[in-house]
């Protein structure tokens, strides 16, 4: 829903703190899975905790790109 100046509607503080521990939440996980990834020899393993990270990464991206939508 579209606002009087046809922007979208400002973001409620509480639910502004909840998107922003969720961006902190999700830029911690992609480091670990990076660190992670780094760690293992395995070459599945070293897959699978970047395929986390990248996850991670593009949970922050969507979230990120959702708060900028509603300045």
């Amino acid at each position: 829903m579209l606002n009087n100046s046809g922007n979208m509607p400002e973001i409620e503080s509480k639910n502004l703190t909840i998107i922003e521990d969720q961006l902190k939440y999700e830029a911690l996980a992609a480091k670990k899975s990076d660190v992670y990834a780094q760690y293992f020899a395995d070459p599945a393993l070293k897959s699978c905790a970047q395929q986390l990270a990248n996850h991670h990464r593009d949970n922050f991206n969507n979230l990120l790109n959702y708060l900028e939508s509603h300045r």
